[in-house]
């Protein structure tokens, strides 16, 4: 969400972030609408005053006995009424047609972010490992954990139908093992506070991160209103809505690991074999909660923050500076992490951390308060998977996987697991 007054003040800098996110601009229908929402309170304050002054002249007209000009003035008071009433339902109208138009327009890219219109724009910030090599073919993470009899995809089939998974066994308890690993290390070494949120939360929430109103397609909703979370960043971004914080409270940072549900709106015929992409899939995430000045360096130690589980795990990754075209509707610059699948012969995406300025701060009214005083400023935000748990499950089951089939455990989550070294088939 933006400040119309920053619009107004900045409207070729709007204008020029919009361009590289390859919309028409709007600063000059925003301005419009400002300036005639403008006009009709000018209008509604003088109506108001002569309306207040008429008022007062019923009284004296009415204390001289002078009734003709008592009822002249009732009459024009009760026209004045009306107009008012107009005018203000005219102003409802207006400031509900801007906030539509704002609430559906993205976050303006930081200068540094690379212009490009998908994700062949993508830049490569760095790379973190070589690739093994096997002496056989490997296999994608479906075939092994079907092989191993601990992954059903037919179960699910009947029981939620498409993109859902049961696993079993050691793949069960490797999914929790792998959440538990994430957690203990951002919080025992990186400083998050653990939260355990709602999955359930409702309309304001959802808009205060921006998946509404543009993405309700992406979302589940159920018949009573509330919407399942796609993330925990919606939860955990949403405890300081509504606030004004301390600087001394400053940074705050929070990780959950929750399911997430997502209906896959776009996803038709794009990774429907395997787990790369569920209806329900459980995620630890990463929020940050920050001073304006902070933000870029927040960004920083975040991203360092999820690579650095794939380092304690093994596995090689790349980290990819999203261009303008690929980023989400909420950030101001976002790295995307992708991890090496070897059954895929491919990075894939396994995180996304993103810095959003003020963006979703004036969505939800988030503020703090500088240590020296003065008017409260808007915090803030970015979050970050820290990862997405079933997807560093395939990647651990793809590059620790055996000719016969078996899976070797990486050494950071073998006490997580009981000191089993390595999956065998149930």
């Amino acid at each position: 969400m933006f400040d119309i007054k920053w619009i107004r003040d900045n409207a070729e800098t709007f204008d020029e972030g919009l361009r590289r996110r390859g919309l028409e601009p709007q600063a000059g229908r925003i301005v419009a609408l400002d300036d005639k929402r403008r006009a009709l309170l000018t209008t509604l304050q003088e109506a108001q005053s002569q309306r207040n002054a008429a008022s007062k002249e019923i009284g004296k007209a009415k204390a001289t006995k002078d009734e003709a000009t008592a009822s002249r003035l009732m009459a024009e008071v009760a026209a004045l009424k009306e107009t008012i009433a107009r005018g203000e339902e005219e102003e409802r109208v207006l400031d509900a047609e801007i906030r539509d138009v704002l609430s559906v327009i993205p976050n303006t890219p930081h200068a540094d972010v690379p212009f490009g219109t998908d994700e062949t724009g993508n830049v490569e910030v760095r790379k973190v490992g070589t690739p093994g090599t096997f002496a056989f073919a490997p296999k994608q993470h479906f075939e092994i954990g079907e092989a191993l009899g601990l992954m059903d995809f037919e179960a699910a089939q009947k029981i939620s139908g498409a993109r859902f998974v049961v696993l079993k066994g050691a793949l069960a308890r490797l999914e929790r093992a792998i959440a538990s690993f994430m957690l203990d290390l951002h919080t025992g070494e990186f400083g998050y506070t653990e939260v355990n949120p709602p999955l359930l939360v409702k309309d304001q929430a959802a808009y205060g991160t921006g998946n509404l109103p543009k993405f309700a397609e992406d979302l589940f909703r159920t018949t009573n209103d509330f919407w399942l979370i796609p993330t925990a960043e919606i939860p955990l971004s949403n405890l300081v809505r509504e606030q004004i914080l301390d600087e001394a409270q400053l940074p705050m940072r929070m990780t959950a690991w929750t399911p997430c549900f997502r209906s896959e709106a776009g996803a038709a015929g794009r990774d429907t074999r395997g787990m790369i992409r569920q209806h329900q899939f459980s995620k630890v995430e990463l929020v940050s909660v920050v001073t304006p000045e902070t933000a870029l360096e927040e960004h920083e130690r975040m991203t360092s923050c999820a690579e650095e589980v794939l380092k304690r795990l093994g596995l090689p990754f790349r980290t990819m500076l999203l261009c303008t075209g690929d980023m989400g509707f909420a950030s101001q610059k976002t790295y995307d992490i992708e991890v090496w699948l070897p059954g895929q012969n491919a990075y894939r995406e396994i995180s996304s951390c993103s810095v959003c300025g003020d963006f979703q701060a004036r969505r939800m009214d988030a503020r703090f308060r500088s240590k020296d005083g003065g008017k409260p400023v808007y915090v803030n935000t970015l979050n970050g998977s820290g990862l997405a748990v079933g997807r560093t499950l395939i990647a651990v089951l793809e590059n620790y996987q055996h000719a016969d089939g078996t899976v070797v455990i990486p050494d950071a989550l073998r006490p997580y697991m009981g000191g089993l070294a390595q999956i065998q088939k149930a």
